[in-house]
């Protein structure tokens, strides 16, 4: 069995989660044992949030895709960040056909799909399941389509729903994209933690049951774990897949333990009660380096904190109404007070990480005196009343969106601009999001890829506004138009420029305005390795371990 291990509460992870949620009595803290299983008992995640169901194709919450895509699922193709290259995943190979406007892909074999108590796969995965899973968010008059809402975010707003005209099955093992013309990032986007494969067994299983709405909450994927429970905030429970295709995880559980307070993250993971946490609170993070129980990871995120506006509200819908308020805030201020000095101050949409990066600052720049004669010449001397929306979880770009939000408050009186902070429960947040019954709101976007487009069109395009992904509720078809043309540009140097252009365009005028380019930090027990923080993408635990202690001999218990 697994070596205890002693915690400063003389209980390890493993047991407060594996036996105090079972029901199971909890014994002292004993000295390590001589045996080892060749699997180890489980790992302890304390996530920050519910998600928002098991299926990412239908959101875009980091704290959904952090449950779920890397965990329960696969995609036909892998982006491997140190390679700057796509790598098989599900597909072993493919090829572009018809210049560009053809993809054909050739899967693995026998790549199995989980079995749970609710279902039991007839077959390994074959080309039915990749119709399935592309179908139903491209065909309006698929069964599943409307499905728990029938919105498809992402797809959406990256373009995928007009660019890909048809879905075909050559053979078992082959599929064709008919795409409607050639584009840039279609790879990437398949590539990302939203493009995952369904099983077609399971989805006419439910069919036939009348309860086509389980395909989202009790999910079936093939990836390196499988669900085993949700209680909503208290836990999420996974069992390692032992028919995983590829090296299967070392832990038979996996165990997200929702924490929605930093605090209390914080305190767990030092008692002992967590083996990984998200988010740690910034201004901690010197504490928890000097522990020796505690070790602090970061990695380069390519991701952009911003302060959207609603420019389908007055007075956010004039331009010069919008460059006050940027030019109101000091973001500098900001930087110091919310990253600890672990972030840089965006000087515009894309990072500094992209390879269409400029050095050229086009923001606005803190000027309280400027914002106040843009506001009377937009027929706002006296100022007005705003509502500032703030998020009430920590993500990797915006650690504290609550003190974040009282400083732009205490700035906007400066130019007598009177704001209210408003917050809700996460999920709730978000619905009320989608409505769009927000002023303004504090958030931002992690890319799923590396293609610069992933930075403009899931966020400002009118086909994110549609879809819902677009806070800022912006379409200006002169915006899309850009963007059309870049992604038909096959010369990375032009599209470079054109993707500057872009920008430029954007800033100039001003539905959000950038703040901060973050370093995204987790913190885990130091006998805890393999978990991976991607640059594109969730978290995985597919490669996690607890390092075992070493006796007197030099040899593991």
């Amino acid at each position: 069995m697994l070596a205890h291990r002693c915690s400063r509460n003389g209980r390890t992870a493993w047991q407060l989660v594996f036996g105090s949620f079972l029901g199971l009595g909890l014994a002292a803290c004993q000295p390590a044992t001589t045996t080892v299983a060749p699997l180890q008992q489980g790992l302890v995640y304390c996530s920050e949030g519910n998600p928002e169901g098991f299926n990412p194709q239908l959101g875009t919450s980091g704290t959904t895709i952090d449950a779920t895509s890397a965990q329960l699922y696969d995609r036909l193709l892998d982006y491997d960040a140190e390679q700057q290259q796509f790598v098989p995943a599900l597909a072993e190979r493919w090829q572009a056909l018809d210049d560009g406007q053809r993809y054909r892909f050739h899967l693995r074999r026998n790549v199995q799909f989980h079995s749970t108590p609710w279902f039991t796969p007839s077959r390994a995965l074959n080309a039915d399941d990749v119709l399935f899973s592309f179908q139903r968010w491209l065909q309006p008059n698929h069964p599943y389509h409307a499905v728990n809402g029938g919105n498809y975010p992402f797809f959406t707003s990256s373009g995928l729903m007009n660019l890909i005209v048809a879905v075909e099955r050559i053979d078992d093992y082959t599929v064709d994209f008919q795409l409607s013309r050639r584009d840039s990032s279609f790879l990437a986007n398949l590539a990302t933690d939203f493009a995952v494969i369904l099983s077609a067994d399971y989805g006419q299983q439910l069919l036939h049951a009348k309860q086509p709405q389980q395909l989202d909450r009790q999910p079936i994927g093939t990836g390196p774990f499988q669900f085993v429970e949700f209680r909503k905030d208290l836990l999420i429970r996974y069992q390692r897949h032992a028919d995983y295709w590829r090296e299967a995880p070392f832990f038979e559980q996996l165990v997200y333990v929702i924490t929605t307070s930093a605090n209390k993250r914080m305190l767990k993971l030092l008692t002992g009660e967590c083996d990984v946490i998200p988010y740690p609170l910034v201004d901690e993070l010197q504490q928890l380096d000097i522990d020796d129980d505690i070790q602090v990871s970061s990695a380069v995120n390519p991701n952009i904190a911003y302060w959207g506006f609603n420019t389908a509200r007055p007075p956010f819908d004039q331009p010069l109404v919008r460059q006050a308020l940027s030019h109101a805030v000091n973001r500098q201020a900001i930087i110091q007070a919310i990253y600890n000095g672990n972030a840089r101050q965006a000087s515009g949409i894309l990072p500094e990480t992209s390879w269409a990066f400029t050095e050229l600052d086009q923001t606005h720049a803190y000027n309280p005196q400027l914002a106040k004669q843009l506001l009377q010449q937009a027929g706002y001397e006296q100022g007005f009343n705003m509502r500032i929306w703030a998020m009430p979880v920590q993500r990797a770009y915006n650690p504290n969106a609550q003190r974040m939000a009282e400083l732009i408050q205490a700035d906007l009186a400066q130019i007598g601009v009177r704001a209210e902070i408003v917050s809700y429960e996460w999920n709730e947040f978000r619905r009320r999001l989608d409505r769009g019954e927000h002023d303004s709101v504090l958030i931002g976007w992690v890319a799923d890829n590396a293609d610069p487009d992933n930075f403009f069109r899931p966020i400002l395009s009118c086909a994110a506004a549609a879809g819902g992904n677009n806070r800022t509720n912006w379409c200006d078809p002169n915006f899309d138009q850009l963007l059309e043309q870049a992604l038909a540009e096959t010369v990375a140097d032009n599209r470079a420029q054109l993707y500057q252009a872009i920008e430029t365009y954007a800033l100039q005028q001003a539905p959000l305005m950038p703040i901060a380019n973050s370093l995204r930090f987790q913190a885990h027990r130091t006998d805890i390795s393999g978990v991976e923080l991607p640059p594109y993408g969730a978290i995985s635990f597919r490669h996690a371990r607890r390092i075992l202690p070493v006796d007197e001999r030099g040899e593991q218990p």
